[in-house]
């Protein structure tokens, strides 16, 4: 079993920054892709970014490609989620995860609990 603990969330002004950690513990693989995802009231769950392992690409999301930046520490099993020149539309429900996909929520098999950004204009 693998356990994700998240932090970072918060409310910011628009054209602000915040980043998100997500720490992993338990039964860890290496080759896990490290994935973050947000969910808004009403809406599905819609990826944002993720480091595919072995060759840890980056890939995100065209909103908020330019913007935001994954990354990953694993000597501490904790990846990060960098959130610059954020956007009233980027509200949400920030959820990091651990599994064998990358776009798609349903290939994570670890999810953290998520923590709320909110964005003021």
């Amino acid at each position: 079993q693998v356990q994700l603990v998240e932090s970072g969330g918060g409310l910011v002004q628009a054209g602000g920054s915040l980043t998100l950690s997500c720490a992993a513990s338990g039964r860890i693989s290496s080759t896990d892709t490290l994935g973050w995802f947000r969910q808004a009231p009403g809406k599905e769950r819609e990826f944002v970014a993720a480091i595919r392992w072995p060759d840890g690409r980056p890939e995100y999301s065209d909103s908020v490609k330019g913007r935001f930046t994954v990354s990953a520490d694993n000597a501490k099993n904790t990846h990060y989620l960098q959130m610059n020149s954020l956007k009233p539309e980027d509200t949400a429900v920030y959820l990091c995860a651990r599994g064998v996909g990358v776009q798609i929520p349903q290939a994570y098999e670890y999810w953290g609990q998520g923590t709320q950004v909110t964005v003021s204009s």
